[in-house]
């Protein structure tokens, strides 16, 4: 669910991006970063189910199959990491894949140097804009 809320709040953004930029085929560039987005997020859940394995010491054979939806065994909140490692393990996927958006988007679309202040560029007006869609005018 973060996950969706992120990937939501990026498309917005990119679409917010490529208007500003006035590029040509918004629609295939904001399609495109979402599949990106999703992709990344796939990615980095098969990355967090190995390391989940690796720190409980599971060996998988033939008798230890599972895939990304068979979450019932994980005990992640105890031993190594405790509550710190779930939060990480939750965050890092829709993170990843802000953060792979966010490169193509600065070196494709706006087309600027790769800097922290650039790569963030344009939260803030995207969360104005989100802020004031909710405004009303009264007569």
């Amino acid at each position: 669910m973060i996950g969706g809320v992120i990937m939501i709040l990026t498309t917005i953004w990119v679409y917010q991006s490529l208007i500003k930029a006035r590029k040509g085929n918004t629609l295939l560039w904001v399609a495109g970063l979402a599949s990106l987005f999703l992709a990344m997020q796939f990615l980095f859940y098969t990355i967090d189910v190995e390391i989940v394995d690796a720190l409980d010491g599971k060996d998988p054979s033939d008798a230890y199959e599972r895939d990304l939806t068979s979450v019932g065994d994980r005990k992640t909140s105890e031993g190594v990491g405790g509550a710190i490692l779930p939060t990480f393990l939750e965050l890092l996927p829709p993170i990843a894949g802000f953060l792979s958006v966010a490169v193509v988007r600065l070196l494709f679309i706006t087309k600027e140097a790769i800097t922290p202040a650039n790569l963030f560029g344009g939260l803030k007006e995207l969360f104005s804009s989100i802020k004031n869609s909710f405004k009303t005018t009264s007569n």
